[in-house]
């Protein structure tokens, strides 16, 4: 899955936050529609809002925090916790997270 062609160079000063960037793709062409990034404010809610719909087709999250200055690519942390969470659920990956767990985990499951 293609990356941002950008990241921050200098994360703003500020209170100690880590912040959690979403970049959404929602489904259109990379032509058509540009990522589209979606600040959360913390990791288990950026998971939640990605378990209930709240994105249509995310490609990458990245956290980075204000005072220690630093930025990752965490969307493999994320893809795994989603697949975990699902697999203790019993239930499989939602549609609209499929390809992005797929693709953060290398897990091709069937009926997943």
């Amino acid at each position: 899955m293609p990356k941002p062609n950008w990241l921050p160079t200098v994360v703003p000063y500020g209170a100690d936050q880590t912040v959690y960037l979403v970049f959404d793709s929602f489904g259109a062409s990379r032509s058509d529609c540009p990522e589209k990034q979606i600040e959360r404010d913390d990791l288990e809610t950026t998971i939640s809002d990605l378990l209930t719909g709240q994105f249509n087709a995310p490609v990458c999250v990245m956290a980075f925090n204000t005072l220690e200055h630093w930025i990752e690519d965490v969307s493999n942390q994320v893809a795994e916790d989603i697949q975990a969470r699902c697999d203790i659920d019993g239930v499989p990956v939602p549609e609209h997270v499929r390809d992005f767990v797929a693709s953060h985990t290398g897990l091709w499951q069937a009926g997943c």
